[in-house]
């Protein structure tokens, strides 16, 4: 891209508005605790419009700190509103530690012309406004973005061809790959499409109406989840939402449905210094290592932060952590400040001991060690004896169990979008009887797992059509069963012959304390985080029957866990 200078005696003299932000964010600003002291009083332009990559009219909040001299720019585009939370929490805060910041509406949302999409407008309309900067007599061509979830995939939008005054991002909680957050493999990630659908289509508007439309959905949840056919069914809650049926549809991820969506290239060789922060239950957590890994292959700078968050915990009750992380990286990156960078690339929380961990990279080791499940229901380190004639004989039934689709085996916390998340006691979820628990003995040591879990299994049904959950948890000396990661993936068997999978389970640091065991939890689904398997070969979307299925489990079934080689 052409290089664009701003030197600070060519551009034309700037009065500020002498406004202030709006009363309710100053009021809920005030109220926050463990944050930085304010820098700089905020002043506001509200209203500016930014034309868009077509021309629309993008409307845009400007925070400024009040103080002669020059500062660097945030950028923040996004689809939720300007209002609350974005206003105390994006705009007042970093403007009080010296920055401009852009607080934007995405096309077709809060105000803003043009109708939105979910992947197609992002990279040419933060080029727009970029371009709008330029033009601006505050902007000294020194640029960065912040922000979560979808605020992050403008970033990584932009990132596709970075402007040269783009100097940091800053991508909390954020989202690369639409599809993934739709969908696991092919299975529907039933959940999260309804609260993005309500969230994108009723937070823009304010509140109150966001409020009112979530309320709706959590009473109607039942009754829409259950429905059959389930497609259309979010209608009594949301409204029609065009966009929204056609991504629960679209299950593959190869359909041409979703090209462009994917934003993942942006991460390959990439110049722009990243920082990525995340939680373990968030259910955008395996898109962030991905940013990682992608980042790190091809040398870019990168800084990694997880904590014991969820998707919406990290920017409440993680938020002082996240803030200062977030400060630090863009003090450093725009303002030469590298003084409160830590040490090490990453920091990671540690479960099971509540202790932050520096590493100089993640995952430490790619090497991982197999538990095995056996027939009593037991846990072990050690391989189950092979068949005399292997080759020909299959491998002998571990357990089964039946899955009733109309009466699915229920989600219960993990890596989710809603308040639900995170980790749970799941004591009465494991009494259940299509639930299976295979559970080592209490350590006699700690045992520390740092990297991506899985679950290499050999399953067989009577229908052909199954999914297959499958949990790790952390069971403590009075019996709570506590979970750490989890992962889906769906089967389609042929007569009784098993078939092999594996099932990514998520990536986790956790530390299992001495008397503690370990336990390994496996079930046909988890509704409705995930939408259930008719069992008839049909799409989820439409199926009206539904065919109960044993899921049989053979022998050589392990849980693979992470260690240090």
């Amino acid at each position: 891209m052409t290089a664009h200078t701003h030197d600070a005696m060519a551009r034309p003299a700037w009065t500020p508005s002498a406004r202030k932000p709006p009363l309710s964010s100053r009021m809920l600003r005030a109220i926050w605790r463990g944050l930085p002291a304010k820098r700089y009083e905020v002043g506001w332009e509200p209203g500016l419009v930014v034309p868009a990559g077509d021309g629309s009219p993008l409307v845009t909040d400007h925070y400024f700190p009040r103080a002669d001299g020059d500062f660097p720019t945030l950028l923040v585009r996004s689809p939720y509103g300007r209002g609350l939370p974005w206003s105390p929490q994006y705009g007042m805060l970093f403007a009080e530690q010296g920055f401009h910041v852009i607080l934007q509406s995405c096309r077709g949302t809060g105000g803003s012309g043009g109708a939105f999409h979910y992947w197609r407008n992002e990279a040419a309309d933060g080029l727009a406004t970029v371009s709008w900067l330029r033009d601006q007599p505050w902007f000294d061509g020194t640029l960065g973005t912040v922000g979560p979830s979808y605020l992050g995939y403008v970033q990584w939008a932009l990132a596709l061809d970075p402007p040269p005054e783009l100097k940091a991002m800053v991508v909390q909680v954020g989202l690369h790959d639409p599809h993934a957050l739709f969908h696991a493999d092919r299975a529907l990630r039933l959940e999260n499409a309804l609260l993005v659908g309500v969230g994108v289509a009723h937070q823009h508007r304010g509140i109150a109406p966001f409020a009112k439309a979530t309320l709706r959905l959590q009473r109607r949840m039942r009754d829409i989840v259950g429905a059959r056919p389930l497609r259309g069914a979010y209608a009594s809650a949301l409204g029609e939402v065009p966009w929204l049926d056609d991504m629960m549809t679209h299950a593959d991820a190869g359909d041409p449905y979703w090209d462009g969506a994917s934003l993942a290239r942006a991460a390959e060789g990439l110049s722009v210094p990243t920082s990525l922060i995340t939680g373990w239950h968030d259910a955008l957590v395996d898109q962030t290592f991905e940013q990682y890994a992608r980042l790190r292959r091809t040398g870019g700078e990168a800084a990694l932060l997880v904590g014991p968050w969820t998707h919406t915990s990290a920017v409440q009750q993680g938020w002082p952590e996240v803030f200062a992380e977030s400060l630090a990286w863009l003090r450093a990156q725009l303002c030469g400040d590298r003084s409160g960078l830590r040490p090490t690339r990453v920091r990671v929380h540690v479960g099971g001991e509540d202790a932050w961990r520096d590493l100089d990279d993640w995952p430490q080791s790619p090497a991982t060690a197999p538990w095995f499940a056996t027939p009593d229901g037991h846990l072990t380190r050690s391989a189950p004896a092979a068949p005399a004639d292997s080759a020909s004989v299959p491998s002998p039934p571990l357990a089964s169990f039946r899955y009733d689709p109309a009466d699915p085996t229920p989600s219960l916390g993990g890596a989710l979008l809603s308040r639900t998340a995170g980790p749970r006691d799941n004591s009465d979820l494991e009494a259940r009887e299509d639930v299976l628990t295979f559970t080592g003995p209490p350590l006699t040591e700690p045992v520390e797992i740092l990297g991506p879990v899985s679950a290499r299994l050999s399953v067989s049904t009577d229908t052909g059509y199954a999914d297959v959950f499958t949990r790790l948890c952390d069971v403590d000396e009075r019996g709570r069963s506590t979970n750490v990661c989890d992962g889906l993936a769906q089967l389609e068997t042929v007569g009784e012959a098993p078939s092999e999978v594996t099932v990514p389970m998520s990536s986790t640091a956790h530390r299992f304390p001495a008397g503690h065991r370990i336990r390994w939890q496996i079930s046909g689904g988890a509704h409705p985080r995930y939408a259930r398997n008719p069992g008839t070969g049909e799409s989820p979307l439409d199926a009206v029957g539904l065919e109960p299925t044993r899921i049989t489990l053979h022998s050589g079934c392990a849980l693979l866990l992470p260690h240090d080689g």
